[in-house]
């Protein structure tokens, strides 16, 4: 049997090459802050699978992306074992592109803090008098860098967005800035009319997105998970404060609480993360 070594390891996500595709493996691990955690969350790999494939899915009429499979089968053999059932993805090779897609449909986290200093989000002017967790007329598209690990990623302009992607893609820099700005506006608008219907608020989330070998624009790396993204419970939604969610702000949470933690979390914490993970999944696809 052939066996395979990941050609990159991100904070949550190992990447293998076997040859025409690739195959992501979402770990157990969980990230907060630019730090990778000392503890594992148990099944979250899975829910992280399950939920990105859920969201390939309902969204391939609006833009294409790089899924090829999830069942291990479809795999070389050296993945067809339990450590990589159930969360791991075979996808398409992509040139990803050198820009983080964040798009915001409510004021929140670092934008609420941005906001209250300067009436501004990533350089984009709001409307005066916004309160914490309102939701924003439009959708705003703040993009980001892509920081190594343990570095932060840094929020550019759009105009700036052109530039680093001209940098590598010469010649296409606002070609390819504008369409993926449009895909990342497009697909949020779809996703959370879609997830508001079964209770659940996209507050944030981010996307990434690479060319094809024939020069087209496709999403890669994951989608909506609460990893990438903020979910809020609908009921009992109200502005003016922070809103309880369905994704990791409960580690950021604790972690903010608990100063000298070292990064370890309780069992408590660590149980609560995973049932609202699978909450979240739960509501999203009943």
């Amino acid at each position: 049997m052939k066996e395979f070594k990941p050609v990159k390891e991100g904070k949550v996500r190992e990447i293998y090459d076997i040859g025409d595709s690739l195959i992501l493996v979402a770990s157990d691990r969980i990230s907060a802050f630019d730090v990778i955690l000392k503890n594992l969350i148990v099944g979250k790999g899975a829910v992280l699978t399950k939920m990105s494939k859920f969201w390939f899915d309902l969204t391939k009429d609006v833009v294409p992306n790089h899924m090829l499979s999830v069942d291990t089968k479809d795999m070389p053999e050296f993945f067809q074992n339990e450590n990589f059932e159930g969360r791991s993805m075979m996808c398409k090779k992509l040139t990803m592109l050198p820009v983080e897609c964040i798009v915001r449909g409510y004021i929140t986290g670092s934008g609420w803090s941005s906001y209250q200093k300067t009436g501004e989000v990533c350089g984009i002017k709001l409307e005066a008098g916004l309160k914490e967790s309102q939701k924003l007329s439009e959708p705003i598209y703040t993009p980001s860098t892509k920081a190594e690990i343990g570095d932060h990623d840094e929020n550019i302009s759009f105009e700036q967005s052109i530039d680093v992607i001209e940098r590598d893609f010469p010649g296409h820099g606002r070609e390819y800035a504008e369409k993926i700005r449009d895909c990342t506006i497009a697909l949020y608008k779809k996703c959370a009319d879609y997830a508001l219907e079964r209770g659940i608020i996209i507050a944030d989330t981010k996307f990434e997105f690479g060319v094809d070998e024939n020069g087209k624009i496709v999403i890669g790396d994951e989608m909506l998970t609460p990893d990438s993204s903020r979910f809020w419970p609908a009921e009992g939604y109200e502005a003016g404060k922070s809103q309880p969610s369905f994704d990791k702000q409960f580690v950021r949470d604790w972690l903010k609480a608990n100063p000298d933690s070292d990064y370890l979390l309780p069992q408590d914490v660590i149980d609560k993360t995973i049932s609202k993970y699978q909450e979240a999944f739960d509501k999203l696809t009943k």
